[in-house]
Parts: structure tokens; sequence; C-alpha cells
């Protein structure tokens, strides 16, 4: 399978002099994600972005939203996009509300299609419904993760006890 983008921008900036090179996105970018049928599966939003095509690694800041076809809806001041390891993640106060929960916290980190993800130093709010079903559920669902632990610094390095929540 293959994942296609269309990319919205006023402005973009090939800076191929700067070490490392770059592609500059200076005032704001919107990415649309597709399905091979063509049909929207979510969205990537941030007031100014950089990609670093050597590293492939993109830097979200101001605003960052990304909303994805299960109605999920990720906010935050500034994200970073691994395209080598396929993940997000971010060290600063991020919010994920899905239509089951409202989590936030200082440290996010998920898979690509915003299915798997942990939230770390979290606050939260949960239905008493949808925690019923956790308890009784089979985990043949997508999983939420909270944690209530310091945030690290570099997500690479830092292995997470999980506590998890299933929908």
């Amino acid at each position: 399978s293959y994942i296609k983008y269309r990319i919205v921008t006023e402005r973009w900036d090939v800076n191929t002099t700067r070490q490392p090179s770059r592609w500059e996105f200076m005032k704001g970018v919107f990415f649309e994600q597709f399905d091979q049928q063509f049909h929207t599966e979510g969205y990537i939003q941030a007031d100014t972005a950089w990609y670093y095509d050597q590293i492939k690694l993109w830097k979200l800041r101001g605003r960052v939203r990304i909303r994805n076809i299960n109605g999920l809806v990720f906010t935050s001041e500034e994200l970073y996009w691994d395209g080598l390891n396929h993940e997000f993640y971010s060290n600063v106060f991020s919010r994920v509300v899905t239509p089951e929960r409202t989590l936030q916290g200082t440290y996010f980190r998920s898979d690509e299609h915003m299915s798997h993800y942990i939230v770390t130093n979290s606050k939260g709010s949960f239905t008493a419904e949808s925690m019923e079903k956790d308890n009784n559920s089979d985990n043949s669902t997508p999983k939420d993760t909270a944690q209530q632990t310091q945030a690290p610094r570099r997500p690479q390095a830092v292995k997470h006890a999980k506590t998890t929540v299933t929908p």
C-alpha cells in the first residue's frame, strides 16, 4: 500500500545552501492525505514547517493540528514527523481528542496513522461508560496509552511502562 498527499502552502522555499539542506514553509502548510481511491483520510496543518530532506524529518510549529478519519484530533505548538521511523513525536504540551476521550500531556509519541499513541505527564477525561467497556474488552481494538511519568527529552532513548486503555 502507499499513501498520497496534497501539500497546500503560500510559499515553499527549497534551501540547498544551508546544511542540512531543507524545505521551508514559513507561511504555513496544509497536508491532505488520501487513500488509493483518493478519499480524504486526514489532514495535517501548521503555521510554519521545515523538512530536512536528507534525514526525512519534518518540524511543524505553531498551531499544529492533525485530524484523521477516525475522528481523532491532535493539537500542539510543535510536532516532529519522522519519515524514517514512521512516527510523530512532541516534547511540548499536546492534546488528543477522540470521540471517546480527551488526553493532554507534555510528551506525545505516535505511529503515522495516529492509531497507537502515548501521552505522558498526562491528564485526561473518560466517561464512566467507556471505562466499563475497557474493563470488559477483548483487547481486539486499537489502544490508547496514557502514562503518569516525567516527559523524556529524546523519545528514542526511553522505554515506556504502558498503562493501556482500550476504546
